[in-house]
């Protein structure tokens, strides 16, 4: 991965880490939720497949660090920068969630130690793919939640912010609960299932809507989807129950899906195509699934497009990517919701000497308060304890 995939502060720091002499200073840094979304109250966590790959391939090129060279912000940086920029690899430790498993305000989804500048740089990276992953994935566990046992379908790549986020988006949407994707892509890089239709130019392309039909069939047997709405939704599902088997069923985009549902599953049933599927498309979400399946319609999978691959409603996920632990100093640093701790102390927790044996901790939310202490691999270390109050913006000692 190219080292500039990341904000120029990152970059900045760096240099100022080395012209510190902090360059082998070991650090923690954690990446997590502080609110989430006014429409969520929980998220899946994904993206991390390619944290991971980010990290085991940070690297930057001759021509990335004579692009830097020439930036005004480091005319003054220590030659010595650049060269550690020509050798730097990540050679630090990644503990995180695994993809798919609820999260919730406050808590780690990731944690990296690293010396400090390995451990700054991948900031930016590792905000992006996570937030947005995981954002793709919650939508599709609510949609799939919305729709019990009906399979959901990722189809909105056209609708995704970039291609390249349509790949991540049936990716995470399968982590999340979807059946497969639309893309292509997504299938051979990830191994999910892919679907398809076919598109009302389909249809159109043909002299007959039967004959659109028939050579659909000829082509996929089994596998074979009809658009049923492109002209008369019923008049083409007569159409479509007239060529018999095989097929896979028909696809519905448009129109009252509550009663054409109902109206298309009893022409295919009088056909003798009781085994044929109904899928349903067209600007779906949870809430308009929910209602569908509470009506108990004849409907067996949905497509989703924009509502899933943009994670329409809450289309960011406020993730922060935070320095929680100064080693050289084994002290931890505490951040509220909305301040911190004031200066001097801004480090609020120290082990006692001689206790401290390993520099995990564990996180601890209340109401008001974040209790955070390090634990060992055999239970909680002996620490002076340290709450911060982030609404008085304090600290207090718990002896």
């Amino acid at each position: 991965m190219g080292g500039l995939e990341t904000d120029l502060y990152q970059l900045t720091m760096a240099a100022g880490y080395f012209q510190a002499g902090k360059v082998n200073e070991i650090a923690t840094f954690e990446l997590f939720v502080r609110r989430l979304p006014a429409s969520r109250n929980y998220l899946i966590a994904a993206g991390l497949q390619q944290a991971v790959e980010y990290l085991l391939n940070l690297s930057f090129t001759e021509d990335e660090i004579r692009f830097l060279r020439g930036l005004p912000q480091f005319a003054q940086a220590p030659p010595g920068f650049f060269e550690l920029l020509s050798r730097l690899r990540f050679t630090g430790d990644l503990d995180a969630v695994p993809e798919g498993t609820p999260v919730f305000e406050g808590e780690p989804l990731l944690r990296v130690r690293a010396p400090i500048i390995e451990a700054q740089i991948p900031e930016t990276y590792l905000l992006a793919t996570i937030n947005f992953q995981t954002a793709v994935a919650t939508k599709a566990s609510r949609l799939a939640e919305a729709a019990g046992s009906r399979a959901v379908v990722e189809f909105g790549t056209r609708r995704a912010h970039s291609p390249a986020a349509g790949i991540l988006a049936g990716r995470a949407a399968y982590i999340g609960g979807s059946t497969g994707t639309s893309n292509v892509e997504a299938g051979l890089r990830f191994g999910i299932p892919v679907f398809g239709t076919a598109a009302h130019s389909w249809v159109q392309s043909f002299a007959s809507e039967l004959e659109a039909f028939r050579q659909l069939q000829r082509l996929l047997g089994p596998n074979t989807v009809y658009l049923i709405d492109t002209y008369d939704t019923i008049e083409g599902a007569r159409l479509a129950a007239s060529l018999g088997s095989p097929l896979w069923g028909v696809r519905l985009d448009s129109g009252n899906l509550f009663e054409l549902s109902r109206a298309v599953r009893g022409i295919l049933d009088a056909a003798g195509l009781a085994g044929a599927r109904i899928m349903a498309t067209g600007d779906l979400n949870e809430y308009k699934i929910l209602e569908l399946a509470a009506a108990k319609v004849p409907i067996d999978a949905f497509g989703v497009g924009a509502e899933l691959a943009t994670s329409a409603d809450a289309p960011a996920i406020g993730g922060v990517y935070k320095l929680i632990s100064d080693p050289t100093r084994f002290e931890m640093l505490v951040t509220g919701t909305t301040s911190v701790c004031p200066s001097p102390p801004a480090l609020c927790v120290t082990p006692l000497p001689g206790v401290f044996s390993s520099d995990r901790f564990a996180a601890f939310p209340s109401d008001r308060m974040q209790l955070i202490a390090y634990y060992d691999g055999n239970g909680t270390a002996e620490l002076d304890i340290h709450l911060v109050n982030p609404a008085a913006n304090t600290c207090c000692v718990l002896t």
